[in-house]
This record gives C-alpha cells, sequence and structure tokens, in this order.
C-alpha cells in the first residue's frame, strides 16, 4: 500500500516538472530581482537569496538555480506550491490593496471555471466546517488567519504577502444547507492568474480540513 501511495505521489508530481521547468524560466528573467522583491513583498537577503512568506511560513528561494525550500525543514516542498511561490514573484505588480472585495466569477476567465473552482475549493471547505463553523477561526489561527466581518464566521488568511484570502461562511438551518465562498481583493490579478487562484484556494482549502484534528 505504501508503495503503491508512493507511486501515486510521484505520479502527480511529475505532473508539475513543465510547468515548474517553465516558472523558473519565466523567473529567471527577472532582470532586477531586488525590485521585484519590493513589488511582493518578499526579502532581499542578496544577490544569492529571497525570502518569501506563503501561508504565513518563509521559503528561502536560492540563486542562480531558484530551488526552493521551506525555512528550517527538510520536507521537500510540494512541486505546485513552488510553482505557485514563483509565479506569485513573478507576476506581482506592487498594486496596493483596495479593499473592494471580488468573488471568483469576477476574476479573468472566472465565469467559466467556476463550477471547477467550486467543486475544487469551495466545497471542501462548506463540508468540512459547515456544521462548526467557529472551528474554522481556530484552524486558520495556524495559518496567520485572524477572523473576518462577513456571512455567519470568515476568517482572513494572508496566503502572500498581498494575496489576502478569505472564506465565509453562513449556517444552514432547518431548511438550507450550509453555504460559503472565497472571497478576493480587487487587486489579486495584479499578483496571481486565475488558475493560480484556483491551485492556491484548492491547497489551503485542503490544508485546513487536514489541520482539523481527529476527534
Amino acid at each position: 500500500m505504501k508503495n503503491r501511495h508512493s507511486s501515486a505521489h510521484g505520479s502527480r508530481e511529475q505532473g508539475f516538472e513543465l510547468p515548474y521547468k517553465l516558472a523558473r524560466e519565466q523567473f529567471a528573467k527577472i532582470n532586477d530581482i531586488e525590485e521585484q522583491c519590493h513589488k511582493s513583498g518578499a526579502r532581499y537577503v542578496g544577490p544569492n537569496e529571497i525570502i518569501i512568506d506563503y501561508l504565513n511560513k518563509p521559503y528561502h528561494i536560492t540563486l542562480p538555480d531558484i530551488e526552493i525550500s521551506l525555512e528550517d525543514s527538510e520536507v521537500e516542498v510540494p512541486l505546485r506550491e513552488k510553482i505557485l511561490i514563483l509565479h506569485y514573484f513573478t507576476l506581482a505588480e506592487g498594486t496596493p490593496a483596495t479593499g473592494i472585495l471580488v468573488t471568483y466569477k469576477q476574476l479573468p476567465g472566472g465565469i467559466s471555471y467556476f463550477s471547477a473552482f467550486s467543486q475544487r475549493a469551495i466545497t471542501p471547505f462548506v463540508n468540512h466546517f459547515g456544521k462548526e463553523p467557529e472551528l474554522l477561526i481556530d484552524i486558520a489561527a495556524k495559518f496567520g488567519g485572524c477572523k473576518a466581518d462577513y456571512g455567519d464566521v470568515s476568517v482572513t488568511i494572508d496566503a502572500f504577502n498581498h494575496v489576502p484570502i478569505i472564506f465565509a461562511l453562513w449556517r444552514g438551518d432547518e431548511e438550507l444547507a450550509p453555504n460559503g465562498n472565497i472571497l478576493f481583493d480587487a487587486n489579486i490579478s495584479d499578483y496571481l492568474a486565475t488558475e493560480d487562484v484556483t491551485v492556491l484556494c484548492e491547497t489551503l482549502a485542503w490544508k485546513l480540513v487536514k489541520d482539523t484534528p481527529s476527534t
């Protein structure tokens, strides 16, 4: 069973090898790393290293090989999360927050892909936290999240320095099942492509689910 799981994991990772290669190539084209650190909120350690905060943890990018590692950890960073980190850094425009919230449907191409986004990101967290919404606040705190003022229960988690993600829940009743949504600042497309938003929200939703202590 263990070997079968490892094989499946390896196959999933292989599926991200080409996007990871392309992400590294795009990163390598950046002319001014220090300026891009300023736009993304990353920390410029020196010409051979930068640090990006992702889900409340520091990730080191070493140059020029463009390798990514989690600080003080021997665990290999999954390729899809390496891709997210590189895409965020490369695309970041330094646009200030607008204070205006938007839904996934309002992102470029979001209407066409909302059904898949909802199934991959919204449904898992609603199914898991819908009956105990307050639990979401405690779990989100592990990722640097804090209570927000949307829906009946909501949290804001800074996935990256300039990318707050709001998970909002509405309680169900005898007639209606619990409901939820994921909200973003209107400037999110200046930091991540819509497909990256999907991957990020799916990743974060499942981290919240899996980090819930079993009863």
